[in-house]
């Protein structure tokens, strides 16, 4: 959770606390004075992401509402309930759930374990086959996203596990140094923690489900172990507990396992609760269960009685709709201790020195237990929000006291600790102690004092939002901290940090691309902001701040770049995204707007771009003015957290077909350039609508996909249109009953259809008749959003938890590209960039010409000539192959013969 979703945040349930066109003057905490339109924001934004992350850590130092300064400065977008109903509106903290489960709120457990065993199904006849279309990776290497869990192997430090929240399990065998994944052949990549066999750690197992709670949760399928350090993998058992906080291994039985279950924070789930296994994990039983609203959350054990046991349990469920009774705390929550190894529990409480759970909130609790003095604990409160002490114990629980009675742990919070609740004990110093919040904070004197609270920028490189901390068996002073940005190294106990890991976890929302230069991509994440790059995996930049969403170049001139963060905050920039100007005049600030709002262009006409609320907006002039052009296009539901536009698309065959879809259902067409509205989904799912994609081949034709958790009934997630809506035909046939989130319509050849979904990619080449799933070497991760490059032919994906990855279509449909005649003389490009062995090397004329293709090395020396002769217009392809070569940077010459005029150059990358 970047700060960019802190005020939502603030009070545990996403409540929104500043509003739309309340104009507000603010002190910020570096002594400036602003006006404050709340969502008429005009305040260049701060895209630099070091700078708002301080901000964060500092200002409830200064002022505990004085939260809004910081999203004066990132440019995020605010609502009040005075202004608009918080029941049109989603909360971060919910979407998506909602987004899956809308609108019943419940979903069939089952129905994604047989999605997901049906990914499996499919995919093991591919890995059989020869000549499948390979996915390749796109980066970056170097934004990171959420790690949720970090394991050393106690008996080789060299070897250590990292678990990612939606992007599976990482292993190193360097110490941290590098990392490559051990869980791809899996249905499902989004992780709780790793446990690992102190005696035999070549045995892990890992709980699957993120325990944390925000709003980009996705269910879990259960324990997994493997016997062989993470080469394979079985499943072995509770496939229903959703999410799970702690996986233990007791120290001196390798054949007890312990997995503290949360169960689904949506709804009561008998799931829920602590269980153990006497069998390495082929069996388990409930050891511990207070209530089917309150999941086991942590869990520690001592390592010489293993037998003695403190497990905390959480009260949380989180609704829908505000009348429901969301709540992040609750009296059943607190800490359970037990001596006989799980047969009987003893509720800890106000007799014993900890809160008092009938007098205060109880939300979630942190537990450690110090490896050099078992007897000595540490629990880590809060309230449903912020953080109400860290109480300690030196006589193995009996009695309790609170060793930050002066609140000085606040200074590294943000009003939302519920998302962290991570407490650590130094292996070899009972009194040095670390508490991971937003920001990074220890203790040397026990508690009492907190002189070390580090966040973002400044001496240190760390990232905020801290989930997990590893010690280095052998060096404990060597500890591994993970957050949203991945993973850092620290020598000396987090005083000094090194640049964070190479990881590749970046969680997408949406994906850009430039027609002119297919090696710049673009895509908005959670945490990270908007990111771009020139080409290559680890020299990826941040160009604007926030949560980063839709962003788009314009085809016509690549400096003209439209960015936003949540809830969308829009800007553009003309020159290349070095500065960036508010986007957003003519919008009415008082509609509710989506957490991902869509914007997009209509790339045939220049500087016209849609923007949807739950009306639809029409920019002419590049997002400088926005004109209203339709009325509310939603159902106006009551009681109800959805009531935006989700989804806008423009025909490519005609600029008056416009489309729309909605989060509650709804589906539109206009075809006069949207002086009128037809509302065509009446036949269609009552479900949440990810996208409508206009059919390239024929102008009254389109393709609707939703979202949605199988609740009673199979939900069809695929429909399609030729007649304008008028009808509709289901062409989900054999797709995994799965959520579809991104669907791309190939242009190039006619019947194949692409999809991205929460397991992967599948697509078709029979126009939904039959389905299969796409390629190889992409996991089971959740697509948010593809693209096809149209001057290379290769589908983007922006994964949420796995960055991004290209596919060449050529590979897939057969085909070679129909020409595209440049606007220049000519057009090179290199794919993919850095390559390994070989690249496809794309040149593009305008007209007949003589030239040859060469390759030179940074010496100015050429090393190869690729091709050379008369080549008509439109789109030609080399393979450049560098087996032989050095490792380094190459340069492509197109050149004109016999005069030698350069025509293009591109700089490529050969990586071994």
């Amino acid at each position: 959770m970047a700060c960019g979703s802190w005020l939502r945040h603030i009070n545990g349930t996403g409540q929104r606390l500043y509003g739309v066109g309340s104009r507000k003057k603010i002190k910020c905490v570096f002594g400036c004075t602003v006006n404050c339109y709340p969502n008429k924001l005009n305040w260049q934004e701060f895209t630099n992401p070091y700078t708002y992350a301080i901000m964060e850590l500092n200002m409830r130092k200064y002022f505990y509402g004085a939260a809004l300064c910081l999203f004066v400065l990132v440019g995020l977008y605010f609502q009040q309930d005075a202004e608009v109903s918080a029941d049109r509106h989603l909360y971060p903290a919910d979407y998506a759930f909602i987004k899956r489960t809308f609108p019943y709120y419940k979903a069939d457990k089952n129905a994604l374990l047989r999605a997901r065993q049906m990914w499996r199904a499919q995919r093991r006849p591919e890995l059989d086959k020869t000549n499948i279309p390979q996915w390749t990776f796109l980066g970056p290497r170097n934004v990171g996203g959420r790690v949720v869990d970090i394991e050393y192997d106690p008996k080789n430090p060299e070897q250590v596990y990292a678990a990612s929240a939606t992007g599976g399990v990482f292993k190193s065998t360097d110490g941290g140094g590098s990392w490559f994944p051990v869980f791809d052949d899996q249905p499902i990549l989004t992780i709780g923690d790793i446990g690992i066999d102190p005696t035999h750690p070549d045995t892990v197992y890992v709980g699957t489900g993120e325990a944390n709670g925000g709003h980009n949760n996705f269910p879990g399928a259960g324990v997994y172990r493997s016997t062989d350090g993470g080469a394979s993998w079985r499943l072995v058992g509770l496939e229903n507990t959703t999410s799970i906080g702690r996986v233990v291994v007791d120290p001196r039985n390798s054949a007890r396992v312990w997995v503290a279950a949360v169960g689904s924070y949506f709804a009561p789930d008998s799931f829920r609760g602590l269980y153990v296994s006497d069998d390495y994990g082929m069996h388990w039983r409930k050891s511990l269960f207070v209530s089917d609203s309150t999941g086991a959350i942590d869990l520690v054990v001592h390592p010489q009685h293993t037998d003695t046991l403190f497990c905390a349990m959480w009260e949380r469920v989180r609704r829908p709709v505000e009348s429901s009774g969301t709540h992040l705390y609750g009296p059943t929550g607190g800490i359970f201790r037990s001596y006989d190894g799980g047969q009987s529990w003893t509720k800890l409480g106000v007799g014993n020195g900890l809160p008092d759970a009938t007098g205060q909130n109880i939300g979630r609790i942190g537990l450690a237990m110090a490896p050099s003095r078992p007897s000595t604990l540490y629990a880590l409160y809060n309230d449903g929000s912020n953080l109400i002490g860290l109480y300690r114990s030196d006589d193995l629980g009996e009695n309790w006291r609170n060793v930050d009675a002066d609140n000085e742990l606040a200074n590294g919070t943000a009003g939302f600790s519920w998302y962290f609740g991570q407490v650590r004990v130094h292996p070899r110093s009972a009194d040095t102690v670390f508490v991971q919040d937003v920001a990074f904070m220890r203790s040397v004197d026990g508690g009492a004092n907190w002189p070390l609270i580090y966040g973002y920028g400044g001496p240190t490189a760390l990232h905020v939002d801290q989930h997990a901390l590893a010690f280095h068996p052998q060096h404990p002073d060597t500890i591994l901290s993970g957050n949203d940005g991945g993973i850092n190294i620290s020598y000396d106990m987090g005083s000094t940090w090194q640049e964070a890991v190479l990881l590749p976890v970046t969680q997408f929302y949406e994906i850009g691309l430039d027609a002119r230069n297919p090696e710049r991509l673009y895509g908005g994440t959670q945490d990270n902001g908007t990111n771009r790059t020139y080409g290559g995996l680890e020299n990826w930049e941040h160009i604007f701040g926030g949560d980063g969403f839709y962003v788009s170049v314009d085809p016509r001139n690549p400096d003209n770049i439209y960015a936003e963060s949540q809830w969308g905050n829009l800007y553009y920039s003309r020159d290349g995204g070095l500065s960036w100007s508010y986007g957003q005049n003519g919008i009415d600030g008082s509609e509710p707007t989506n957490w991902s709002t869509p914007v997009v262009m209509d790339t045939a006409q220049n500087r016209v771009l849609y923007y949807g609320t739950d009306h639809l907006y029409r920019s002419t002039d590049g997002a400088q003015n926005w004109t209203r052009i339709s009325d509310d296009l939603t159902r106006q539901l009551e009681d109800s957290r959805v009531g935006t536009i989700t989804t806008i698309a423009v025909s490519p065959l005609s600029s008056d077909v416009i489309w729309v879809g909605t989060d509650d259902g709804m589906v539109w067409v206009s075809t006069d350039y949207g002086s009128s509205w037809n509302s065509v989904g009446e036949n269609l799912p009552f479900r949440w609508v990810t996208r409508v994609a206009p059919d390239p081949h024929n102008v009254n034709g389109a393709y609707v996909i939703y979202s949605g958790l199988r609740w009673k009934d199979p939900q069809p997630h695929i429909f399609k249109t030729d007649d304008n809506g008028a009808t509709w035909t289901d062409i989900s046939t054999d797709l995994p009953d799965a959520p579809l989130n991104a669907i791309e319509v190939d242009r190039q050849a006619p019947g194949y259809i692409y999809v991205g979904s929460d397991i992967g990619t599948y697509y078709s080449k029979d126009d939904g008749a039959h389905w299969q799933l796409l390629g190889q070497g992409l996991p089971a991760v959740v697509v948010n959003d593809m693209k096809i490059h149209p001057q290379t032919h290769t589908l983007v994906a922006g994964t949420h938890g796995r960055g991004m990855y290209g596919l060449n279509l050529d590979t897939v449909t057969g085909l070679n590209p129909s020409p595209v005649v440049p606007e220049s003389p000519a057009l090179l490009t290199a794919w993919p960039n850095p390559f390994n062995p070989s690249a496809t090397v794309t040149f593009t004329l305008a007209k007949v010409t003589d030239v040859r293709l060469d390759v030179f090395n940074v010496r100015g020396q050429k090393v190869r000539t690729l091709w050379q002769g008369r080549a008509p217009s439109g789109v030609h392809k080399k393979t450049f192959n560098a087996q032989g070569l050095a490792t380094g940077v190459y340069v492509l010459s197109l050149s004109e013969t016999p005069t030698g005029q350069i025509l293009a150059r591109k700089r490529i990358t050969y990586l071994k």
